[in-house]
C-alpha cells in the first residue's frame, strides 16, 4: 500500500482522469467509507470500519 500516491498517479495507473479519481474519493468520503487523517501534504485516507 502506498500512502503517498497522488490523485494523478492513481489516475495514470487506472487510466482515468485525475478529476474522476477526485470525484470517486469525494463519493467515498460522503458515504463515510473513507476519512482524511492529517493535511493535504502529510496526511492520508483511512478506510472506515
Amino acid at each position: 500500500m502506498d500512502r503517498t500516491i497522488t490523485t494523478q498517479a492513481m489516475a495514470d495507473k487506472i487510466g482515468i482522469s485525475r478529476r474522476a479519481v477526485a470525484k470517486q474519493i469525494a463519493i467515498l468520503q460522503e458515504k463515510n467509507i473513507i476519512r482524511r487523517i492529517g493535511g493535504d501534504k502529510g496526511g492520508y485516507w483511512e478506510v472506515m470500519k
